[in-house]
């Protein structure tokens, strides 16, 4: 008789822009779980040399091509936000390459306990909602995302008030979730607990096999 570790358990992190979920999801990489980061796939995808260049250049033209060959992030997102047909055809080409990726990434780390899938969009993606285990979203008011992106980014407040209605409203992500971390007017020390709390419900118990 043995031991045997049960499969990873799959997590979904999602939240909107400030609500402090890369610093979530940091947190749960210090215990060990394994973060797969769709804003870093889809970074390396749209960089010179990336496999959707050539398909978001046929797409947008030259104009969102920068001189080094990479996406104009910041035009591509304002046409994005500007338009809607835009904004689904871009997610059209990119959704796709970031999910076969990140699915990718999973299976070369199927010996961690724990991975997780930083997703913003996952509200809005009913086959990211059906890949985990469970969800975990990142909430905080909407006048701490304004202010917490101004003072990262130097966005201003009608730039970053764009992208939030771009993006599921706090309450259709709140009602997904599986366990939520309300990120407002709390310390950095605070956060880590409740992450480690968190952390700590999801460790698995070894199955016995004969």
């Amino acid at each position: 008789m043995s031991l045997v570790a049960p499969p990873p358990l799959r997590i979904g992190l999602t939240g909107g822009i400030g609500s402090g979920k890369s610093t979530v999801a940091r947190l749960l990489a210090s215990h060990g779980a394994k973060v797969v980061d769709t804003d870093a796939i889809s970074r390396a995808l749209t960089q010179a040399g990336g496999a959707a260049i050539p398909t978001l250049r046929e797409a947008f033209g030259d104009g969102v091509i920068r001189p080094d060959g990479g996406l104009d992030r910041d035009r591509m997102r304002r046409l994005a936000f500007a338009d809607g047909a835009t904004r689904s055809k871009l997610e059209a080409i990119l959704h796709p390459l970031i999910s076969a990726e990140a699915q990718r990434a999973a299976a070369a780390a199927n010996d961690a306990a724990v991975i997780v899938f930083d997703i913003p969009l996952l509200a809005e993606s009913g086959h990211w909602q059906d890949s985990v285990h469970r969800v975990l979203v990142v909430d905080c008011s909407e006048s701490t995302q304004v202010a917490r992106v101004m003072a990262r980014s130097g966005w201003t407040a009608d730039s970053v008030k764009a992208v939030m209605a771009a993006q599921a409203t706090r309450e259709q992500r709140n009602s997904i979730a599986d366990d939520l971390i309300v990120n407002d007017g709390i310390s950095q020390a605070d956060l880590a607990r409740r992450v480690e709390t968190l952390w700590n419900g999801w460790q698995p118990s070894p199955q016995t096999a004969v």
